[in-house]
């Protein structure tokens, strides 16, 4: 289901899109560097404290996008009456983010 279509969607502004990204490029040389650690054969704890990192900065963004949405979306759905449907799709990706 495309949620845009549906106008449930609040649309990000350049700035939060610039954000996101710039923050996502981090995690991206953070991972080419994870994996030039392991084509160099670095000790292992090493790496994992590097993928513990990458995997901290994920969290980040996702948390800072859940927040987003909720504030934005999901209040948007509530004030114009689909907010049990909106609650319900947000549980269901709580519930996917925190495996």
């Amino acid at each position: 289901m495309n949620h845009y279509e549906d106008h449930k969607m609040v649309p990000r502004t350049e700035q939060e899109i610039e954000r996101i990204i710039k923050r996502l490029k981090r995690i991206e040389g953070q991972v080419r560097g994870v994996q030039k650690m392991v084509e160099d054969n670095r000790y292992c704890i090493d790496i994992l404290v590097q993928i513990s990192a990458i995997r901290a900065a994920l969290n980040q963004v996702g948390l800072q996008l859940l927040e987003r949405h909720v504030s934005h979306c999901v209040a948007k759905a509530i004030r114009e009456g689909s907010g049990d449907e909106s609650i319900r799709e947000l549980m269901d990706v709580m519930k996917q983010f925190s495996k």
